[in-house]
């Protein structure tokens, strides 16, 4: 023959030598080659039974030796084929998945409409929080949940001015037989104010989450737990799995897609000479992918008064209670903003976008950005073929609750303001970002892990300024209209004091006005006398 070979054992089958492993050749018997070639494959010999004793495979004869090579080549081989099995289905399913998440989500979001998905879930949604809200109702008679009121809080104050509450505490003594205005009695106002603030103060208050009147099946949202009753701990138990197993894998891949299309699109975009083409392109992309990211936050958006919504070359001025408010607006139209600059994911978002639209980021604390910003949107609101600007004034974010004092800045400009009102139902979600405690991923998690974003926008007719108004006044009246509409509290308190102290110019105020109504009390008994 003259082909090299080696034998099993003394008296096993002569087998090629090319079918030993090269690099182990050198070794002096071919029951050693085998013994490296099955330990090399499977890390260790395997064993056998032989009549009721058990002995590794070296120790056979030469047939059984060679059944028992074929058995481990035939259950390697069919655990290779199971594998390959697993991950084709693996792969089968993650294309239908995504066909269908193109079909049914992507495709109509990115052509404003829906095919009914969104309604029949909140449907769904609404009917579970009413039947295990009737349930804790049920166990717990005592424990009344209180009715909707505008009233959210510890501290229940009265709405009067400090002359109206002063003037009634005033009318319930008898008058002072001598002597101005000031009575020693006044002070049980300040004392009464200033616990009132140390309890739960107007403020600090509108930083945190809005607490529920009924728990909706989400831990966050339920800080003294109860057990209840065991079938709404397995609604609950079914609840998670179904949020963080079902919605928050298919969330994030939409949200993915949507902020990935955004960053691409607008700076591919940017490129783009400065036509026509280029407007239109930017505010398609702008649109689509914010539509597609609402679906990737399972958002329920209603519009009212459409007639009403800003036009270009206006300023659009909304109360701000998330980063997703501009998500929210932009569904139904596209937007230039201005805001804060921001790093991580957010500066990437700004920046992407500022290529392709003229959005103007800015640094709050440099003063040469502010003059620099103001001009830039004098310039922008006196171009009526561009974008309306979307501002939100108050400068941070607020938990929904109330509407805080209007920076006078966008009101000095000029041009028409458009208000719009937005309120978030916190009965399915808590769209407010705390962003002292969470940063922007981690609030984006929560937002995904909710049940949905349920909110109501209302366009308001357009505002100008009135002869003899100055910037503040004109902020404040469009503050109260936004408030009134969206059932929010009227706060005058800067939004700022979530980062920074109580200017001492908020106590002057204080003392002037309790100052003139002593001063003003004298100057009318002296009035009066003569």
């Amino acid at each position: 023959m003259g082909r090299k070979s080696y034998r099993f054992g003394q008296t096993g089958p002569r087998v090629p030598l090319a079918h030993c492993p090269k690099r182990l050749r050198w070794l002096p018997t071919v029951q050693e080659c085998f013994r490296h070639e099955v330990e090399a494959k499977t890390g260790s010999l395997p064993t056998v039974n032989v009549g009721s004793k058990s002995t590794n495979i070296i120790g056979l004869t030469a047939p059984r030796r060679a059944a028992s090579v074929m058995d481990v080549n035939r259950g390697d081989r069919e655990k290779s084929v199971a594998m390959e099995d697993f991950w084709a289905m693996v792969l089968a399913g993650l294309k239908v998945w995504t066909y269908l998440i193109v079909a049914l989500l992507m495709v109509p979001a990115m052509f404003g409409f829906s095919l009914g998905i969104s309604e029949t879930y909140m449907k769904i949604l609404v009917k579970m929080l009413e039947w295990a809200t009737l349930r804790i109702q049920t166990v717990n008679k005592e424990q009344q949940i209180l009715k909707s009121s505008s009233f959210n809080g510890l501290v229940q104050r009265d709405d009067g001015s400090m002359e109206e509450e002063l003037g009634e505490l005033r009318r319930s003594r008898p008058k002072p037989p001598v002597g101005g205005d000031f009575t020693l009695s006044d002070c049980f106002y300040f004392y009464r104010r200033g616990i009132e603030d140390i309890v739960e103060d107007e403020v600090t208050q509108r930083f945190s989450s809005e607490e529920l009147l009924s728990w909706n099946l989400l831990t966050r949202t339920n800080i003294d737990f109860q057990y209840i009753s065991l079938k709404l701990t397995m609604v609950w138990g079914l609840g998670v799995f179904i949020r963080y197993c079902i919605l928050a894998p298919l969330r994030i891949m939409l949200a993915s897609i949507g902020l990935t299309w955004l960053v691409i699109g607008t700076t591919a975009v940017g490129f783009l000479p400065n036509w026509r083409l280029k407007s239109w392109l930017s505010e398609w992309v702008h649109v689509m992918c914010y539509r597609i990211c609402a679906r990737g936050l399972s958002c329920t958006i209603h519009y009212h008064n459409k007639e009403n919504r800003p036009r270009k070359g206006g300023i659009c001025v909304a109360n701000h209670t998330s980063p997703i408010d501009v998500v929210i607006l932009c569904n139904d139209g596209c937007y230039a903003m201005v805001g804060q600059s921001h790093g991580g994911l957010m500066g990437v978002l700004q920046r992407s976008m500022a290529r392709s639209c003229p959005h103007i980021w800015f640094e709050r604390a440099d003063m040469k950005d502010r003059h620099l910003v103001t001009k830039r949107l004098r310039d922008h609101v006196n171009d009526k073929t561009k974008l309306p600007i979307l501002i939100f004034p108050e400068g941070t974010c607020i938990n929904n609750t109330s509407v805080m004092m209007f920076k006078k800045g966008s009101f000095e400009i000029g041009g028409t303001i458009y208000p719009v009102a937005i309120k978030y139902d916190p009965q399915f979600g808590d769209a407010f970002w705390n962003s002292a405690k969470y940063n922007m991923v981690s609030y984006l998690l929560r937002m995904m892990t909710s049940w949905a974003i349920v909110c109501n926008v209302w366009y308001l007719p357009a505002m100008h300024q009135q002869e003899g108004e100055d910037a503040v006044q004109f902020a404040n009246r469009v503050k109260s209209v936004i408030a009134h509409q969206g059932g929010l509290v009227d706060l005058s308190w800067d939004g700022g004091l979530k980062r920074a102290k109580v200017k001492d110019t908020y106590k002057e105020a204080q003392q002037k006005k309790y100052s003139s109504m002593v001063v003003g009390g004298e100057e009318d008994r002296s009035s009066n006398g003569d």
